[in-house]
């Protein structure tokens, strides 16, 4: 890297950091300059893209190059015997990426697909035209290139359930060798752990940057009565540090653990970029999938697969393109006039995980937030030219602490929580508008008489998210016209079920219950009040308070899963069995979250890596 480019480098970040500057229009400005011209490669200079040649044959075609995409080529690869194409719809990652610090402001750029959902009657009433957004990545590396870098795995009653559920070969013990394979741990205190693995191509750490509301949040948890544990280890209840998909101190996406250390080793992996597949080619007097086609640059390519076709295009595009294939509802493809090639529930189920976006504390520390405008040149300088992993850019978007907790109302065994509290230290106000609110869709009235005042003062604060882990609400996606480069329509249906609800309720009273700890007194934490527009009606911080506040400040961590749920043909919920093959078609598989059969006790994206890992066995085993 040339000394010119580091330099603008550095005044890239610092225009975007520095006080004053920090303004949504010039944020989105720089962060597409980033994407588009100058260093947009600065991180990939050796590397040009592929570009295609129609009717080339290979012995794998892998559509999306997410978690699940990008683990499974490179697994394929090894292989030298066998060609992979790996066709993803967006470009390549940049400096903006790999700095964790900015990963709200992500979701404002090219590298976001920019879903919406469908207008929603019982949530997301702060949001505009109460529509929630529903990131998801559209880069090498998707979602795992712009989420908030949360390792989680989930509970070892998840996957016990998916086994018990007739997915033989799913469970606990039988995944976890696979969680452990995509991993390289560097986690102080656990060097030893039989639950983690120091040698795989995923980086996870514990951010090294850390606040003093971090401290006194976890110092709270355990006066609480929650134990320290690792929640990827042998019991996920209790309170622990955040570990992080970062390397050093930067984002460790799918793409930077496994594509780019061997993209330019290895000529039977050929990677295409701005490659936005359109159809599933099938023989339909055999049912075999044989090829795939896809726009790049205005124009239609073809792409033959010897083997496979696999879809590890995420929870909406896979599902949307099997039904573009005529897989899918019956009435669903007969109404927009796409041939029924084989009918299956593809769609009909989606779950989420709903999330309470607080609530916000104020506290009598100072300079403890994460106020985007707070990082210094030196900071900047130390991160990007010394290597510093301790500064506040490799903060995971304020995200530091999480703790797992059991609801009063629960039905489900001690060992398996029903509540998530994400410690966060900020809020909307940390990025003064610009990236959070955007992102999620937040309309600006919530801003302003929420949360402005906080950032006009630079009032040190934290937010306690609560998320449910098992929701009984049921949405569902189809599509709207057989225009491949349409949205699909999603309507996750939160809190159809009322007690979705209550379960937030219940995470919303246990961290007003944290407040009153030592811990928590020593920093003067107390409860923001400011009264969530809307919810007027109703006495501050009472029940019905907060179950408006709930269906208010509704957010999404981009968990949706069962989109293609996997299970028996017998069931006739499911899209894919066991080995992810597509029920009743041949030569063509299904390797993403969307299969994920019910809600995990986890972030998704973990699950996702382990899900590549274990279909790549799966293909070997019978291609071998």
């Amino acid at each position: 890297m040339h000394f010119t480019q580091i330099s603008r480098l550095l005044l890239a970040l610092l225009v975007l950091l520095y006080p004053g500057a920090s303004r949504g229009d010039a944020n989105r400005l720089l962060l597409d300059q980033l994407s588009q011209v100058g260093i947009v490669n600065l991180l990939d200079q050796a590397t040009r893209p592929n570009v295609p040649q129609d009717l080339s044959t290979y012995d794998f075609v892998v559509i999306g190059a997410g978690a699940a995409g990008s683990s499974l080529a490179a697994r394929l690869s090894e292989n030298p015997q066998w060609r992979v194409a790996l066709l993803e719809a967006g470009g390549v990652e940049n400096i903006a990426h790999l700095t964790p610090v900015l990963a709200g402001y992500l979701q404002q750029t090219a590298s976001n697909w920019g879903y919406k959902s469908v207008p929603q009657k019982l949530s997301c009433h702060g949001m505009h035209n109460n529509e929630c957004a529903l990131p998801r990545g559209k880069v090498l590396g998707g979602t795992s290139s712009i989420n908030y870098m949360i390792y989680n795995r989930g509970n070892r009653r998840d996957f016990d359930g998916w086994a018990a559920a007739g997915n033989p070969g799913w469970s606990y013990d039988e995944v976890l060798p696979y969680f452990l394979r995509s991993e390289r741990a560097q986690l102080q205190g656990l060097e030893h752990s039989p639950y983690h693995n120091h040698s795989g191509p995923l980086s996870v750490e514990y951010v090294r940057f850390r606040s003093q509301l971090v401290d006194a949040f976890v110092q709270a948890s355990v006066e609480s009565g929650l134990p320290r544990t690792d929640y990827n280890g042998e019991s996920q209840f209790g309170v622990s540090y955040v570990q992080a998909t970062t390397l050093n101190g930067r984002r460790h996406s799918a793409y930077s653990a496994y594509i780019k250390p061997v993209r330019d080793l290895r000529s039977n992996l050929q990677i295409f970029t701005f490659a936005r597949v359109t159809r599933i080619l099938i023989d339909e007097a055999t049912k075999s999938a044989y090829g795939v086609e896809f726009h790049y640059k205005n124009r239609a390519y073809t792409f033959k697969a010897r083997k496979e076709v696999i879809l590890s295009a995420g929870a909406f595009n896979s599902p949307q393109i099997l039904m573009l294939s005529g897989i899918g509802p019956e009435d669903n493809l007969k109404a927009i006039g796409v041939p029924l090639v084989q009918a299956l529930p593809v769609g009909k189920r989606m779950y989420d995980h709903m999330c309470h976006f607080g609530p916000t504390f104020v506290t009598n520390t100072t300079g403890q937030t994460t106020f985007t405008s707070r990082v210094s040149p030196a900071e900047v300088i130390s991160y990007l030219l010394a290597g510093d992993p301790s500064t506040r850019l490799s903060s995971i978007g304020g995200v530091e602490a999480l703790a797992f907790l059991k609801s009063q109302r629960s039905d489900l065994p001690k060992d398996w929580p029903d509540i998530e509290l994400i410690m966060v230290t900020g809020s909307l106000a940390s990025d003064e508008g610009t990236a959070l609110k955007l992102g999620a869709n937040f309309r600006d009235e919530i801003y302003d008489r929420m949360y402005r005042e906080l950032a006009q003062a630079q009032q040190d604060h934290f937010t306690l998210l609560v998320m449910q882990f098992h929701p009984k609400s049921v949405g569902r996606l189809w599509l709207r016209d057989r225009n491949p480069l349409s949205w699909p329509m999603i309507d996750p249906k939160y809190f159809v079920a009322e007690e979705d609800v209550e379960f937030l309720l219940d995470g919303i009273k246990t961290s007003l219950r944290l407040i009153e700890m030592p811990a928590m007194r020593r920093i003067g934490a107390r409860l923001l009040k400011r009264v969530v527009p809307g919810c007027e009606s109703h006495e501050f911080a009472s029940d019905d308070y907060w179950r408006c506040s709930i269906r208010t400040l509704s957010y999404t961590l981009h968990h949706q899963v069962a989109t293609c749920r996997m299970g028996p043909e017998s069931d006739p919920t499911t899209v894919v069995n066991h080995q992810l093959k597509v029920h009743g078609m041949r030569r063509l598989r299904v390797v993403d979250t969307s299969v994920i059969p019910v809600p995990p006790t986890a972030h998704t994206n973990a699950a996702a890596f382990m899900i590549g890992e274990k279909a790549a066995d799966l293909m070997r085993s019978e291609w071998s």
